[in-house]
Order: structure tokens, then C-alpha cells, then sequence
């Protein structure tokens, strides 16, 4: 539980800082548009007294200096509009479509409501002109940068945590996988001398009630190793009776619980055939029962009900314990995720990973009520 919090502060710490530096870089580059903006409305401001200059000019009128400013203006879309409202010149306007009046009052329009509007007074009295302007294409620009550029920050901080996460996954199955198979090693000798003591033991007393519950056990125990030296490579699944299955489980656990723990197993009569590892497939079973009986402190009711359909076989593994909180519903999944004091977090990992990865199946948390019990779901192609 304690890695599992620490891998999480991690990533929201990670998510934090590229947050903080995304939105650092936006107020930045707001500052920068804001500025642009004021400088181009002091153009548009120098541009419209020239304009101003040139309607009144005379003959004697130096005009060089005038139209330097006019024809120096190449960048910010100007529309100028006489005092009845009519188009008197336009310039640096991509006209769009072919209809060219219409388009430009449509800007002018557009203009005026965002108003980027100077008045300019002729000489006659109560004529003027309207000069109406734009932002430039570099600064229309320039205020989409920063989201594009938080965008592409955003989707490398994704690619990296999904390629960090992905590593360090990869190096954890790589671990859990070396430890399987040599814990399954590792167990292959004293089962084979237990094996033998047991068959001592049955010649010697033949007639000992215990001993075949020794060689029950015995027997289990070449299970245990089975499922160990399976993990990490792909099992060969054969069609099973999962009924059988079923009901070898329920009866281990039920020999092995509290006289207080229940478990019912509710199935169709007829035999449901599925292709499964069986070792595996008990273990997923046996793993979420005993789950089960420590969420109940043992003491409660585990029902599995087992329907179907055409296509798929669903196997419900409900319980009376305490419940998983809805936000845990996918973190239950995770290793190293687990409530329990001296847990490791790794049965349902290496469940969801036995029914998905080997059986092409699904498990989820169906349902769960804190205080009242959690429902396990498991879909298996028939």
C-alpha cells in the first residue's frame, strides 16, 4: 500500500509541475500579446492622423513623410468606412468568397464589435471616417502559440509517464516472473520428499485415516508449484468443465475456513464447457475467496453464481465483508495495492492478469457497498 501511494504522489507531482509550468507559460505569452496589441494599436492610431493628413492635404502639403507611414502599414488588416457607413478603402483583407462588398462589411462588422475602431475627422464639418483594424497575422498568431504549446507539453508528459510507467511495469513482471519460477523451483525437492514420506507412511499404516488427507495436501502443494512455474509464460488452455473447477475450489476452501464462513456455489445443472488453465483459473477463484474471507473476518457468506449467455460465461464471486470504496474500484488492480497490514498487493494483480492475459477474459469490481459487501465479476468466452 505504501508503494502504491508513493508511485501516485509521484505521477500527481508530475501532473502538478507540467500544470503549473503550462500555466506559467500562458500568463507569459499572454503578456507578450497584450503588449503586441498595444504597440499595433498605436501603429493603427499613427497610421489613421496620416490617413487624416493626406484626405486634407493641399498642394503645398509635404507629403513624403505621410505616405511612408501609409504604405508602411502591411501587416494589420485595415477597412476604412465613410460617415454613412460605406466601404471607402481597404487594405491587407484576404477577401474570402466573391461576393467582395458583402465580405468586407461582414469584417467591419466584426471589427467594430470588437472595438477595433478609430474616428477620423475631416476638415469638412460632420464628415469623418471610420477606420476599422484587425489584429495581425502574426499576432492572431502568436495567441495561439501557448495552447498549442501546452498542447504538445501536455501529450510529451503523457508519453513519458506512459513510457516510464510501461518500464517500470515491465521490470516488475520481469521480478514477480524470476521469483515465481524460483519459488516453484525451489518447492519442486521437499515435495518430492514429502511425496515419498507419504508413501512410506501408507505402506507402514495403511489403514491411518490421515494419510490421505497428507496426500490431499501433498497434492496441493504440486498445484502451488504448477501455478508458480506458469507465471510468465503462456499457459496452454484446454477446453475444462468449469463446473468441476468450481466446485474443486469451493470444496479446498471450505475444508480450510472458519466453520463460520458459508460458501454456496449456485450454477446450472448441465456441464459449462470453457477453455481454461485450470491451475491457474482455481488459483484466480481460490485467491478472491480467501480475499473474501479476510474482508469478512471469517466469519459471513460467499456466494458464486455462475450464468451464461451464447457467447460468454459470467462468474459472480459475492461477499458479505466490509466492501471496497468506489474509487478504489480499479485501483484494487494495481500491485502493490492492498489493505492489509502484512499484504503484498499482488493476488488480484496476478489475477486480472491470469483472466485477461491467458484466458481473454475480463474482471471487475461489479458492485461493492462499503460495509455490506463487494461482487467480483469474471467474463470468460464459452
Amino acid at each position: 500500500m505504501e508503494w502504491f501511494n508513493r508511485t501516485r504522489t509521484i505521477k500527481s507531482l508530475l501532473i502538478v509541475i507540467a500544470v503549473l509550468l503550462g500555466v506559467a507559460s500562458l500568463v507569459f505569452s499572454n503578456y507578450l500579446v497584450r503588449d503586441l496589441e498595444r504597440e499595433e494599436a498605436m501603429r493603427m492610431e499613427v497610421w489613421t492622423e496620416a490617413m487624416r493628413t493626406f484626405n486634407n492635404a493641399d498642394e503645398n502639403t509635404d507629403l513624403t513623410l505621410v505616405l511612408t507611414v501609409i504604405r508602411g502599414n502591411s501587416t494589420i488588416p485595415v477597412i476604412v468606412l465613410d460617415d454613412k457607413g460605406g466601404i471607402e478603402s481597404y487594405s491587407n483583407v484576404r477577401i474570402h468568397g466573391t461576393d467582395t462588398l458583402g465580405y468586407l462589411m461582414q469584417k467591419a462588422a466584426a471589427m467594430r464589435e470588437a472595438e477595433h475602431i478609430i474616428r477620423m475627422d475631416l476638415d469638412e464639418p460632420g464628415r469623418y471616417y471610420d477606420v476599422c483594424y484587425d489584429d495581425s497575422l502574426m499576432l492572431k498568431r502568436l495567441e495561439a502559440y501557448p495552447y498549442i504549446q501546452f498542447g504538445v507539453f501536455a501529450l510529451f508528459l503523457a508519453v513519458a509517464l506512459f513510457a516510464l510507467l510501461s518500464m517500470k511495469r515491465s521490470e516488475q513482471n520481469r521480478v514477480w516472473v524470476g521469483l515465481s519460477k524460483e519459488t516453484a523451483h525451489q518447492l519442486g525437492t521437499p515435495i518430492s520428499s514429502l511425496m515419498a514420506w507419504t508413501e512410506i507412511l501408507r505402506t507402514t499404516y495403511p489403514n491411518d485415516e490421515l494419510i490421505p488427507e497428507m496426500t490431499n495436501d501433498v497434492h496441493r502443494l504440486e498445484i502451488i508449484a504448477e501455478r508458480f512455474s506458469k507465471i510468465g509464460s503462456l499457459p496452454e488452455t484446454t477446453p475444462e468443465n468449469l463446473n468441476e473447477a468450481l466446485r474443486r475450489v469451493t470444496t479446498y476452501i471450505g475444508r480450510r475456513s472458519s466453520e463460520h464462513v458459508d460458501i454456496a456455489l449456485r450454477m446450472p445443472e448441465k456441464p459449462i464447457t470453457v477453455r481454461m488453465s485450470s491451475p491457474l483459473f482455481e488459483w484466480v477463484i481460490e485467491n478472491l475467496c480467501k480475499n473474501a474471507i479476510d474482508a469478512m473476518n471469517g466469519e459471513g457468506r460467499i456466494t458464486i453464481h455462475v450464468a451464461q449467455t451464447t457467447e460468454r460465461v459470467y462468474i459472480d464471486i459475492e461477499d458479505t465483508g466490509k466492501g471496497i470504496a468506489k474509487g478504489h474500484y480499479q485501483s484494487v488492480f494495481s500491485p502493490g495495492f492492498t489493505t492489509k497490514r502484512r499484504g503484498w498487493g499482488l493476488g488480484l494483480s496476478l489475477a486480472k492478469r491470469i483472466i485477461e492475459s491467458y484466458h481473454k477474459g475480463r474482471i471487475y469490481v461489479k458492485h461493492s457497498e462499503v460495509g455490506k459487501g463487494t461482487t467480483f465479476r469474471i467474463e470468460l468466452k464459452k
